[in-house]
């Protein structure tokens, strides 16, 4: 594949550049901007090249099918986004991208992203200069990969770069179709730096190296449904799968555990069963944990530490023996792999698990691969000061996980091959 190491002198081209600005946001307030300022090294490259830069990015969800026919107009869309705090107009971007970029950089925004308004705006842009396009998710062609409006985004530009991880295992107009286009027209269509980490360091969980075991995953999460393909992934590809979460107490269930009101994935019983049943001590579960009567944070709620969990109390963190056990898991690994966290560290009884997980990991610098997938991990290990003790922590939690179910393939990833 090319990468922006390779870009050719750009001067006078037009370079479409898919970015992953999907940032948290309330309303248009963005509360965190480091997917932008992670974006920003390719787009300083491509500028040093003399390109024009066009930049795409969705934000946030749009669901069709709640609006009704005859209504998808530009008007119903922002009415609704803002309501649900879904999806909404990129604008509120331009001045992280600016503030990122410096004030030598001109940062303009188009309000529309099809039509002549948009080929205006593009064919405006001088050599050194950026163009933030309206949300990509305002065409509802966009997710269905619409070729019609991959070709009117394609005819735009003299080249494509894709930095969007977090995007990259959707098969959009904006990730696939407009660089299929581009290649059978024998443009350039390049990875971006952020892109390249992320290959490099994803592909090593990936294609397992003999000194990079022992090999430890952790998984947590909800669902064990949500999970099945990356579980049956690195059953062939581990040492050992550490799984706590709520997903924990499915498996636990299908060892005969009593799990009293914890969450319960009954149609992934059966597979669960088997699960423990193929892999035998590759799998390592909670030996114990922290249960309560409420999930929610109301006065005189119980808190208690159980290894059988009876009903009316549920399962929200794993226990201090099984801190223990895991990190003496984790500390014979030479490469680590992490999705999901301990419990509901997002209350702060609920935390230690998660923690004990991240200090482990932490012990392991100097020492090991050690990769966080994205997802709620990064969130957490973001909120507990842990993010510089990883070797890597991934942008996309979805596409870090298909990326390892699927072999290392991506289809924003296989199209630029």
């Amino acid at each position: 594949m090319l990468t922006v190491k390779q870009l050719p002198d750009l001067h006078g081209k037009k370079v479409y550049v898919r970015v992953d600005f999907n940032v948290p946001h309330k309303g248009e307030v963005i509360s965190d901007d480091n997917r932008i300022r992670a974006a920003i090294p390719t787009i300083k490259a491509l500028l040093e090249k003399g390109a024009r830069v066009v930049l795409m990015s969705h934000l946030g969800k749009v669901d069709w099918k709640k609006l009704k026919k005859g209504e998808k107009t530009q008007e119903d869309i922002d009415g609704q986004m803002k309501k649900n705090n879904l999806c909404i107009a990129v604008e509120p971007l331009k001045k992280h991208i600016s503030d990122a970029m410096g004030a030598d950089v001109n940062v303009a925004f188009c309000p529309e992203n099809r039509g002549e308004a948009l080929k205006a705006a593009v064919e405006a842009l001088k050599d050194g200069e950026i163009l933030l396009v309206q949300n990509t998710r305002y065409q509802p062609g966009e997710e269905k990969n619409d070729p019609e409006l991959a070709k009117e985004w394609a005819s735009l530009v003299d080249a494509f770069v894709m930095d969007a991880f977090g995007s990259a295992h959707r098969a959009h107009a904006s990730t696939v179709g407009v660089p299929e286009i581009l290649k059978a027209e024998g443009k350039p269509v390049f990875l971006g730096f952020l892109m390249i980490k992320e290959v490099e360091n994803l592909t090593r969980c990936v294609e397992v190296k003999a000194e990079d075991r022992p090999y430890v995953a952790i998984l947590g999460g909800l669902k064990v449904s949500d999970k099945i393909k990356v579980i049956d992934a690195l059953i062939d590809k581990c040492d050992y799968i550490i799984i706590g979460g709520a997903m924990s107490y499915t498996f636990k269930k299908a060892r005969g555990e009593e799990i009293g009101s914890s969450f319960l994935d009954a149609a992934s019983l059966d597979y669960a069963k088997e699960c423990l049943k193929k892999a035998g001590d590759k799998i390592v579960l909670p030996v114990d944990s922290v249960i309560t009567d409420s999930f929610e944070p109301v006065e005189g709620r119980k808190i208690e530490i159980a290894k059988a969990i009876p009903e009316g109390f549920e399962g929200v963190d794993i226990g201090p023996e099984s801190e223990k056990l895991f990190a003496s898991v984790i500390a014979k690994a030479k490469m680590v792999f992490w999705n999901g966290p301990m419990g509901v560290f997002e209350q702060e009884e609920f935390q230690s698990g998660t923690k004990a997980v991240c200090e482990a990991i932490k012990d392991l610098e100097g020492k090991a691969f050690t990769v966080c997938g994205g997802g709620d991990s990064a969130s957490a290990i973001k909120q507990f000061g842990y993010k510089e003790n990883f070797s890597h922590v991934s942008t996309g939690g979805g596409a870090s996980l298909e990326m390892i179910e699927n072999d290392g393939h991506l289809p924003g990833v296989d199209v630029l091959r």
